[in-house]
């Protein structure tokens, strides 16, 4: 590593160092010195002020007897406490149809392992917020929240964990899964969000569906017919308060250069997210090999199956909290209240932050250390949670690395 080629973040708050991985039965989670290296965290220098061009967009009309507007960006950017008529609040964008900001979100399972059976998957450009996070024995699953788009075909669906209650709660959400331990189903169906959780079942076709590609009999939702099972079993969906996040398409000072960030979760889960200045997107590469002895990762683009383009976040967001073993087993919760280190990753920089969220229905907040909101770039997020304890580096020319340590 050379730190004279790149000065590093400051970092606002002491992390738990002492702390050692947490593995199960033939867990793939790597296996080494915990903590963070306090030497990366030297004074940052801010870049030189960006020239504040108009940032205009399209506004779909509410109605069929309105006109197309358009809305310029101010200044000060948008939220984290209002948003103008028009804008979604988890992206900082218009939708693609006036309407669906009426609604509540959606939030749906998505599988991610074995690679060969869940990938590539289907509708992942188009969600607002992804969350991936640690389940067992090395890997990662994905919660993915939808409100201003509805593709006709998102999954593999999968089965819930527990930090998906936290998910639900933060976007008052419906939440479509693929089933649930015992334990957590009978916790989720007896919550006060028990009447907004779907399965497969016999009222939920056409909206659910199986899919069979490759002879896997897999389970896939078609978000724009899920009005019909709302209004089966008379579902709530009126339009949620999700205020939260705040949004300005000129990046903040401060930042380092990150051309890549790297997210290792375990020898099976590993990702790479490149920056590509001609669409200011940060591309996924996701783990092609298992390299449980790390000794050598190997990666290839992740692709959506609709599209059959590349998966692209404008941010990507590496959260630091506790996971919580429960019961000896391999079995985690996030219970993500509280605060807690973040590092957020846009424009080709990346930022240190901090998560908050002081109430169960609150979604997530990103700040700066000042106590002001950290501005996303407009566009979708992808939310990497990772221990408290995970290890973070300067790599190769401006690449950022974060290996997942837990608590």
């Amino acid at each position: 590593m050379n730190n004279n080629k790149i000065k590093p973040l400051i970092f606002f708050c002491v992390l738990l160092i002492a702390a050692g991985c947490t593995t199960g039965p033939n867990s793939a989670v790597d296996a080494g010195q915990t903590g963070l290296s306090q030497d990366l965290f030297a004074s940052a220098e801010a870049p030189a002020a960006v020239e504040n061009t108009p940032f205009v967009v399209a506004v779909p009309p509410a109605s069929a007897e309105e006109e197309e507007t358009t809305f310029t960006y101010p200044p000060e950017g948008v939220g984290p406490e209002s948003y103008p008529q028009g804008i979604n609040p988890l992206t900082g964008l218009p939708p693609a149809q006036a309407s669906l900001l009426n609604r509540r979100p959606v939030i749906v399972k998505v599988e991610n392992m074995p690679r060969e059976r869940s990938r590539p998957q289907w509708g992942l450009p188009q969600a607002d917020l992804v969350f991936e996070y640690y389940i067992e024995y090395g890997d990662t699953r994905f919660s993915v929240v939808y409100y201003g788009q509805q593709p006709e075909q998102v999954g593999p669906i999968r089965s819930a964990r527990h930090v998906d209650k936290q998910l639900i709660q933060m976007y008052r959400s419906f939440f479509v899964f693929g089933g649930a331990y015992p334990e957590l189903y009978d916790e989720m169906v007896q919550a006060d969000y028990g009447d907004r959780i779907i399965r497969e079942g016999p009222n939920t076709s056409p909206a659910l569906f199986r899919f069979e590609p490759d002879q896997n009999n897999e389970l896939m939702v078609n978000l724009g017919l899920l009005e019909e099972v709302y209004a089966t079993y008379g579902m709530d969906n009126s339009r949620q308060p999700l205020q939260g996040l705040a949004f300005n398409p000129v990046a903040p000072q401060g930042g380092q250069p990150a051309s890549r960030v790297y997210a290792r979760f375990s020898g099976a889960v590993y990702n790479r997210w490149d920056y590509d200045p001609q669409s200011g997107t940060y591309l996924r590469f996701a783990d092609a090999q298992n390299d449980v002895n790390n000794v050598e990762e190997v990666y290839a683009p992740l692709m959506d199956a609709a599209s059959g383009q590349q998966v692209a976040m404008e941010n990507v967001v590496i959260i630091l909290t506790r996971y919580y073993q429960l019961n000896g087993a391999e079995v985690y919760d996030i219970p993500l209240q509280g605060n807690g280190p973040a590092f957020v990753a846009r424009d080709g920089q990346i930022y240190a932050a901090r998560w908050e969220r002081a109430d169960q229905e609150m979604p997530l907040r990103l700040m700066l250390d000042n106590g002001k909101a950290f501005p996303l770039k407009p566009g979708r997020t992808w939310f990497e949670l990772m221990g408290e304890s995970t290890q973070q580096s300067v790599v190769e020319e401006a690449g950022w690395r974060f290996v997942l340590r837990m608590p």
